[in-house]
């Protein structure tokens, strides 16, 4: 009897210190999450001079109101900008810019300027992605390589209390966007002219926790399901495109399929992934949502975190009374309904792996502390040279306390060039929270019957 709780106990012990070794941070750290730290790992105080307020909650989902064709009111309509940064005046701000926002001012010296509001921290979020988020703080590790994740639970934030510049990457991966959503958008590629013809987009996102016939067991490995179809311009509509977004990359890499409606044809999809160009070669394909895909072929560095203007509660740019050619101009988005706060970011820095293959050599990355949304990236080419930078204009949908882009932008300093998605201001009903989803509409025989050729 005694020999057998000798056992017992040494059974429980090294179970107590497998535990320990697989959480991602200890006890005491997560604590912090309801002192100092928001439940997802925001500082909850303001930063020294006030510049930045304390996070006290959020705005409710009662801030604002939809109205018939599903566009949101924007809570600080009566916010005038604090100041405006121009070519004439950036050097006073250049500490709490990024790089690539000075090589923005530095090419489009006469129109690109930032307007700065007051900082708003008006993000919150729902409570079971909260209690999903604190659980995945205690479980979730990083598979070998970082490639993947370990113990995660669909519906949470990975790393609450991040200890590398890949546990960011996969925060910002596994953010929160809703659990499953439509919606209808605007993607082009204008000339240096302006001249652009506008795509548009059906997009459909679904985490397994949103599906309706969700299976843990089964599923296990799936971190969203992806479908984008082109309603336009003739040339591109009907084709359908089909991602199945991994979580451990390792075990089971990205998986995507693409249908062409002139062949009529369902194809597996290899290079919809990593540089693979997209929207007319303005950007790479792990260009979209500033960064998406598989971290592998980069190291990843934890810089620190740091105080920037970075577009925010973009209410203005996403309004019915703009048209697309109210904002698409020539070199840039019209910066006349941009709105940028001072907020905390955390900064990693992406260097390509020795061997690895990729048209950029570097990137960095400044990911938003309180939605962990990226809202800036720099890329560099192979040279060294600042090549491409990456906005992500953000709006807080507060009915569904979801953060989302309502632009997103990917400017060529070099060409003079640039690619817009997200862009909604012209489609009725354009995000659908309540859309029902089930797995089988994101299988590749499910994208024959949506060809519309």
């Amino acid at each position: 009897m005694i020999h057998k709780k000798l056992i017992q106990a040494s059974c429980l012990g090294l179970t107590l210190l497998a535990a320990q070794v697989l959480a991602a941070v200890p006890a005491a750290q997560i604590a912090r999450l309801d002192n100092d730290l928001t439940p997802i790992g925001a500082e909850r105080a303001g930063n020294a001079d006030g510049s930045i307020p304390a996070w006290t909650g959020g705005i409710g989902n009662d801030a604002g109101q939809r109205d018939t064709d599903g566009f949101l009111s924007d809570p600080f309509a009566d916010d005038k900008p604090l100041f405006i940064i121009t070519a004439d005046n950036v050097a006073q701000h250049q500490e709490r810019l990024t790089p690539g926002q000075l090589a923005l001012f530095k090419r489009y010296p006469e129109t690109y300027r930032i307007p700065v509001y007051q900082t708003r921290r008006s993000v919150s979020l729902p409570q079971s992605y909260l209690d999903a988020t604190r659980q995945n703080a205690v479980d979730t590790t990083l598979a070998e390589g970082g490639n993947g994740l370990i113990n995660y639970r669909s519906g949470g934030l990975p790393f609450a209390i991040p200890q590398s510049g890949l546990e960011v990457i996969w925060n910002h991966m596994g953010r929160y966007r809703g659990l499953s959503f439509q919606r209808q958008v605007v993607q082009a590629s204008p000339q240096t002219s302006g001249a652009y013809t506008p795509s548009v987009i059906r997009q459909q996102l679904a985490y397994p926790a949103g599906l309706s016939d969700y299976s843990p067991q089964e599923m296990a490995n799936i971190l969203y399901y992806y479908r984008e179809e082109f309603l336009s311009p003739a040339r591109l509509a009907g084709g359908v495109l089909l991602v199945h977004e991994t979580i451990n990359q390792v075990k089971e890499p990205r998986m995507a399929w693409q249908y062409n409606a002139g062949q009529r044809r369902v194809r597996r999809a290899p290079q919809i992934a990593y540089d693979s160009p997209g929207a007319e070669g303005m950007r790479t394909i792990d260009d979209l949502d500033l960064f998406n895909g598989s971290p592998d072929r980069f190291d990843w560095l934890l810089v620190g975190k740091k105080e920037i203007y970075i577009p925010y509660n973009s209410y203005k740019l996403g309004s019915p009374t703009l048209k697309y050619a109210d904002i698409i101009k020539p070199g840039h988005i019209n910066p006349e309904h941009t709105r940028y706060e001072l907020h905390r970011v955390w900064h990693i820095s992406a260097t390509l792996k020795e061997g690895e293959r990729h048209v950029y050599s570097r990137r960095d990355l400044f990911i938003d502390e309180d939605s962990w949304q990226a809202a800036q990236a720099d890329a560099y080419d192979g040279r060294g040279q600042l090549w491409r930078v990456s906005e992500g204009h953000s709006t807080f949908f507060y009915d569904q306390l979801s953060p989302q882009y309502n632009a997103e932008t990917h400017y060529d300093v070099l060409s003079g060039r640039y690619a817009v998605n997200a862009l909604y201001n012209e489609e009725k009903q354009a995000y659908r929270f309540d859309q029902s989803f089930n797995r089988k509409q994101f299988t590749p025989s499910a994208l024959r019957a949506s060809g519309i050729r």
